[in-house]
């Protein structure tokens, strides 16, 4: 069921296209790993899945190192050019099969039902519909496929809660290529119609000041209904 391999095809110019911040991002992104502990974070968000997996928003392809040799094939979506060229690179150096494939959340390049599980890693921060991306979620998993999700939202207290919306409202998502801070993952994955399974806050860092981004969620959901049998 691929539709598009690594580096087969040319493509339109992406919808969503943030260089300046891409960069930042991937530098960052990269110490975080140890600096803010996010490695062992990966690790726990991929742990014990198997199948055909999709993942959603895959940036520069810190995941792909930490899927279990039982994951059959990942399929990454990646809407920033920059980006999506960093986790091809990721891909050739990863155990499991990973085809990245230019897309968006809201308009997923796969056919429906085509698989086990859905990852969603720190991506609704910066979609822009999360309803509908979460509605191809759902369209994308098969009748009792998992979601797991590690995001950042809303948290803090009151006075965070503030700052966040603020932060929102004003120069935030320009500079952060989409990105909002006062989003709520856990409610729109229910309202979406999702079975909320475990998830448990997680706070970046554990240790030393608290930002508008350091308020994460872990966890897992699953698409109602009986799975297929294989």
């Amino acid at each position: 069921m691929r539709l598009l391999s690594t580096g087969s095809c040319t493509v339109a110019r992406s919808p969503v296209h943030h260089p300046l911040f891409a960069r930042c991002y991937a530098r960052f992104s990269v110490a975080a790993e140890t600096r803010l502990g996010l490695a062992g974070v990966r690790e726990r968000l991929l742990a014990g899945l198997s199948g055909r997996v999709i993942e959603i928003g895959a940036g520069n392809g810190l995941n792909f190192g930490h899927y279990p040799g039982t994951v059959a094939e990942v399929v990454a979506i990646e809407p920033e050019p920059l980006l999506r060229k960093m986790a091809l690179q990721s891909a050739l150096h990863v155990q499991v099969p990973v085809d990245v494939v230019p897309g968006t959340a809201e308009a997923l390049p796969v056919k429906s039902e085509g698989f086990d599980a859905v990852v969603l890693s720190l991506v609704l921060c910066s979609v822009r519909d999360v309803p509908r991306a979460l509605g191809e979620v759902r369209r994308v998993l098969r009748p009792g496929g998992e979601v797991r999700f590690f995001e950042h939202g809303r948290g803090g207290g009151r006075v965070m809660t503030l700052t966040q919306r603020t932060l929102d409202r004003t120069l935030w998502p320009a500079l952060n290529g989409g990105c909002h801070v006062a989003r709520a993952p856990v409610a729109a994955l229910r309202e979406a119609g999702f079975e909320i399974g475990p998830y448990r806050q997680v706070l970046v860092p554990e240790k030393g000041p608290r930002m508008p981004t350091s308020y994460c969620v872990l966890g897992s959901a699953r698409r109602p209904g009986e799975p297929d049998a294989h």
